[in-house]
C-alpha cells in the first residue's frame, strides 16, 4: 500500500517542477531551489543535516545545501522524488508516514501558500485519511511542539475531537480550533497562513501569541 507521505512527496515534487527553482516559499530567505535542496540534504546527508540543530556545523550544512541548490532543476526534483539512497527505514510506509508526512505536507504548503495570488479560497482540499494521519502526528508531537508555551494549549478539530498539549499556567489556557492540517501549519510556525481560531482570556491569548513556533 502506498503511504500518505509518499503521495505527498510526489505531489510536492510536481508542484516544485511546475513553479520552478526561483518561486517564493514561506521559509524566510529561501526560494524553491533552497527548499528542495534542504529536503534532499535532510535525507541524503545526515552528516550535514545535523547543522540545522548545531550551530558548530551550520556552515558545513549551508555549503552542502548550496551545492544541491545549484544542481539542474530536473535533477534536483528527481532527487526529491527518489528520497534517500539505498535502504532506509522510510522505505516502509508506516515509518515513512511517521518520519516524513508532516515534513512534506508543511513544505508543500510552504510553496503553495507563498504564491503571490494565494488566498484561503485557494487552499487545497485534503482527503480524510490525510487529515486523520496529521491529527495523529499532532497528538504524538504536540507536547514537544508547544513545550515553550506560556499558557496551556488545547487543540480542537471539527471531526477528530480535542487534545491538551500543554498544561495550564498562571497565564491561563488557549484553545486552537481548526482542521488538523491547519493546526499542523500553526504548530510548525506558519501562523500567518494557518486557518485557525484562537480563543481564551485576553491575557492568555496575548501571552500565547508571543510564542515562536517552528518545524
Amino acid at each position: 500500500m502506498t503511504g500518505l507521505a509518499k503521495i505527498e512527496r510526489q505531489q510536492f515534487a510536481s508542484t516544485l517542477m511546475r513553479v520552478g527553482p526561483q518561486a517564493p516559499t514561506l521559509c524566510e530567505g529561501w526560494r524553491t531551489k533552497d527548499l528542495a535542496a534542504h529536503v534532499v540534504l535532510r535525507e541524503r546527508r545526515p552528516d550535514a543535516a545535523i547543522g540545522v540543530l548545531l550551530s558548530a556545523v551550520a556552515e558545513h550544512t549551508q555549503r552542502v545545501q548550496d551545492e544541491y541548490a545549484e544542481k539542474a532543476w530536473p535533477q534536483l526534483i528527481n532527487m526529491v522524488q527518489e528520497g534517500p539512497r539505498g535502504w532506509s527505514p522510510t522505505r516502509l510506509p508506516h515509518m515513512d508516514d511517521a518520519i516524513n508526512l508532516v515534513e512534506f505536507y508543511v513544505h508543500h504548503e510552504d510553496v503553495l501558500r507563498a504564491a503571490p495570488d494565494w488566498t484561503p479560497e485557494h487552499t487545497r482540499t485534503l482527503n480524510a485519511d490525510l487529515q486523520t494521519a496529521l491529527w495523529a502526528r499532532l497528538k504524538q508531537a504536540g507536547q514537544l511542539m508547544f513545550r515553550k508555551s506560556p499558557t496551556g494549549v488545547v487543540l480542537v478539530t471539527p471531526s477528530h475531537g480535542r487534545c491538551a498539549v500543554h498544561r495550564p499556567t498562571k497565564n491561563g489556557t488557549v484553545v486552537l480550533r481548526g482542521e488538523p492540517s491547519e493546526l499542523v501549519l500553526y504548530a510548525t510556525g506558519r501562523t500567518h497562513v494557518a486557518d485557525i481560531e484562537i480563543t481564551g482570556e485576553g491575557e492568555a491569548i496575548t501571552a500565547f501569541c508571543e510564542l515562536e513556533l517552528g518545524l
